[in-house]
């Protein structure tokens, strides 16, 4: 699927590009192409064209994909990144590298009993409602850190740092506003002794913005899958 690598390409080279302007190396930016709705097929062709890493928000679509692509399991990174409830939870545990949405203690503590003992830490991400939307998932930047503390004493999980999905704004400007909010509590965690690394904001329409305010993964699905189809 040769389109789906070019969109690929030009993805990344918005990323650099981003990178380049806020005097960052591009490597310090990590690609997730989120695949959600899209076949394994596609997921298969990304993955071809030098994906590794692939975020998904449903667990039982994310399942079947990663049953159906079990062969390329040991070069594929998967990130579960939509929103996670209680009874979904040993799954996620069981099968995913990182969950990029845990939006409260009690998510984080089953995540932490349920993975295998066998598989590495699971890589975790609390989520931050930056926009204090009501509609939205995340805690409050005022709780975040009492709770990413408890989060970082767990067995089994490793905290790696903040995600948001900021609501949408016009332009760059605007867009760098939430964005700069989260990496301000990111350095905040930092300086009170958490050992974090990762600032997962931006996504197709705010990659840039959320580049030049120091995200080190961006979500980004449209610009490399194409607009999504929810009727199925």
């Amino acid at each position: 699927m040769p389109e789906l690598a070019h969109n690929l390409a030009a993805v990344s080279q918005r990323i650099a590009l981003a990178a380049q302007l806020a005097d960052r190396a591009p490597d310090s930016v990590t690609l997730l192409a989120v695949s959600k709705t899209f076949p394994a097929e596609d997921v298969r062709a990304v993955h071809a064209a030098g994906q590794r890493a692939f975020g998904e928000n449903y667990v039982q679509e994310a399942l079947t994909k990663i049953e159906a692509l079990a062969d390329l399991r040991a070069s594929l990174e998967w990130h579960f990144i939509g929103p996670l409830q209680s009874n979904k939870t040993r799954p996620v545990a069981e099968n995913f590298d990182w969950v990029h949405s845990v939006d409260r203690l009690k998510i984080a503590q089953r995540l932490a009993e349920q993975r295998p003992a066998n598989l590495p830490p699971l890589n975790v991400c609390l989520q931050v409602n930056v926009s204090g939307e009501a509609t939205k998932a995340g805690v409050a930047p005022a709780d975040a850190a009492q709770v990413a503390h408890a989060i970082a004493a767990l067995p089994q999980l490793r905290l790696r740092g903040l995600m948001a999905i900021p609501e949408p704004a016009g332009g760059v400007d605007e867009q760098r506003a939430p964005h700069r909010q989260l990496r301000e509590l990111f350095d905040k965690l930092r300086a009170d002794g958490l050992e974090l690394d990762t600032l997962s904001m931006g996504m197709s329409s705010d990659l840039e913005a959320a580049v030049l305010e120091g995200a080190t993964i961006v979500r980004v699905g449209t610009a490399i899958f194409g607009k999504r189809d929810y009727s199925n």
